[in-house]
């Protein structure tokens, strides 16, 4: 039969067939890896010269950015301090204006007390006038050493008494109570 040294021989002839065939077919293929080591070798030189700046960029960026994010927060707080502020200024204008229509009433409330008073005519300072000068001969009866001096002071008082009440009435303008009307409901007059 045939010789084992012939299959031997053809067993490696075909073994080497196969594996010039798997060599030949691997060629492009190991060309194309060649080539794909070589741009990744390329790729990794650019990453390295780089992403380092880029990186400390980005780094950069951030911290601006959180910087920003600062001086936007104090601007909203300073916003909001001076939003403070003025609506404190308005609230104070508002009270300084209230207090002011408060003082202006009560000064034309016065005045208008004051002109009622002084056209109503001058019975109550004849009163007045007759309180002083009780008083004052009071202090003067107290002062007086002698009652002879006392008498001819009275006299002389009542003297002026009189005087000055028949010019007080003389001069007096009569006060018609009923033409008079009242404005103000805070102001009460005494009609007697």
């Amino acid at each position: 039969m045939i010789d084992p040294l012939f299959w031997l021989g053809l067993s490696i002839l075909l073994v080497a067939v196969s594996l010039t065939a798997v060599l030949v077919a691997a060629l492009p293929a190991l060309q194309e890896l060649a080539r794909a080591a070589r741009s990744a070798e390329k790729l990794f030189d650019t990453l390295r010269r780089d992403l380092p700046p880029t990186l400390e960029a980005i780094r950069l960026t951030g911290l601006e950015i959180s910087d920003l994010t600062d001086d936007v927060s104090q601007g909203v707080q300073s916003a909001s301090n001076v939003a403070k502020q003025v609506d404190q200024r308005i609230d104070n204008a508002v009270k300084q204006a209230q207090k002011v229509e408060v003082g202006t009433r009560s000064v034309f409330t016065g005045v208008k007390v004051a002109w009622k008073t002084f056209t109503r005519g001058t019975r109550r300072s004849s009163d007045r006038f007759l309180a002083e000068q009780r008083s004052r001969k009071r202090d003067r009866i107290s002062n007086i050493p002698y009652p002879e001096e006392s008498e001819e002071n009275n006299a002389a008082f009542l003297e002026q008494y009189r005087s000055y009440t028949t010019n007080i009435e003389s001069s007096q303008v009569p006060y018609d109570v009923s033409n008079w009307h009242d404005d103000n409901d805070d102001v009460e007059t005494d009609e007697g």
